[in-house]
């Protein structure tokens, strides 16, 4: 059962994995679609650790499913539900969609492609996603990220930085890639995720700068606390939950202060900043100095325990799932 006592039964596709890890843990019934090949509209649970109340379903099982709510995650899934369920989301069945991102372009005034819709509830996923995005006078909330915590495993002994960045070269300065071989003055660089190993075929990346690929959850957890801090770069994403993670390891902290990130990591948990070069001095400075690295872990893991706990998240979705279900869909209008 939910944290309310009211499960329901919630469509929800396998986009971002990490946050649905958080998701699916609140006691409702979720029926994530499923396609052969598992391309992007039918991943399915891929193998994840998560629980039985995660149902893999396919398109024809969905025609008669009973589906209590939508949770879309990109546009086209609304026109999917619509042809696999036999019903509109927003209209015979409510709606909620997350936005995971920022805006791209020029973001002041980009205009959120669910704006001025009266049939969903938006949710944004940060504070400062919702105040960069237009989204006119469709309803919109915020809950911030929960995580399941992996528990306190820094141990920080190899004088190395650690981060985690998917598609590294792709994503290049969005993810802040290009500011990899300066930090990397401070210390050598391991970089995990998805595609790392393109890095080795750059020739503006050096050798201090080490790809070590996409590892399981639990290995990378260990290997990443092994290293003496954790170093985020990125200028225009989301806030990662990779940040989040590392500092529930009970990592020290070095930041770009873009995005969320900057009210989202304490002065007492490490360095956030907009000049590298002091992201570089705070980086010599955890090296030379284990013990300090290790209390600022401490206090990162501290405020991420009070700020991004799975119980918030959860209870905060329950809100978010009970307005939407008592507000009159439009079919009955």
């Amino acid at each position: 059962m939910s944290a309310r006592g009211d499960a329901r039964n919630i469509l929800v596709w396998h986009v971002h994995g990490s946050w649905l890890d958080a998701f699916v843990r609140g006691g409702h019934r979720y029926l994530v679609p499923t396609l052969p090949g598992h391309g992007p509209w039918g991943r399915g649970r891929m193998g994840r650790d998560w629980p039985a109340e995660v149902v893999e379903v396919g398109p024809r099982e969905l025609e008669d499913a009973d589906v209590d709510v939508v949770v879309a995650q990109n546009p086209g899934e609304i026109p999917l539900a619509t042809r696999w369920l036999g019903r509109t989301p927003g209209r015979d069945v409510p709606l909620v969609y997350v936005e995971h991102n920022t805006p791209g372009g020029h973001a002041p005034t980009s205009r959120h492609p669910m704006a001025d819709r009266d049939d969903l509830t938006l949710v944004h996923v940060t504070h400062f996603n919702r105040v960069m995005w237009d989204t006119g006078r469709t309803r919109t909330r915020v809950v911030a990220h929960g995580v399941v915590d992996p528990g306190a495993r820094y141990r920080g002994r190899l004088p190395r930085s650690a981060t985690m960045i998917n598609d590294p070269v792709r994503r290049w300065r969005a993810v802040g890639t290009d500011l990899l071989p300066l930090l990397a003055s401070a210390a050598p660089i391991d970089v995990f995720g998805m595609r790392t190993g393109e890095l080795a075929h750059r020739t503006d990346i050096p050798p201090l700068v080490t790809p070590c690929g996409d590892l399981p959850r639990d290995r990378l957890h260990d290997a990443v606390a092994e290293r003496r801090l954790y170093l985020h770069t990125a200028r225009w994403t989301s806030l990662g939950l990779s940040l989040v993670e590392a500092m529930l390891l009970a990592m020290p902290i070095v930041a770009l202060a873009s995005t969320e990130v900057a009210v989202s990591v304490p002065p007492e948990a490490g360095a956030v900043a907009t000049d590298p070069a002091r992201m570089v001095a705070a980086a010599r400075d955890y090296m030379d100095d284990p013990e300090a690295a290790a209390e600022a872990g401490r206090r990162a893991r501290t405020y991420a325990l009070a700020h991004f706990a799975l119980d918030r998240f959860l209870r905060d979705w329950d809100d978010v799932l009970d307005e939407t279900a008592r507000q009159p869909l439009l079919s009955r209008r």
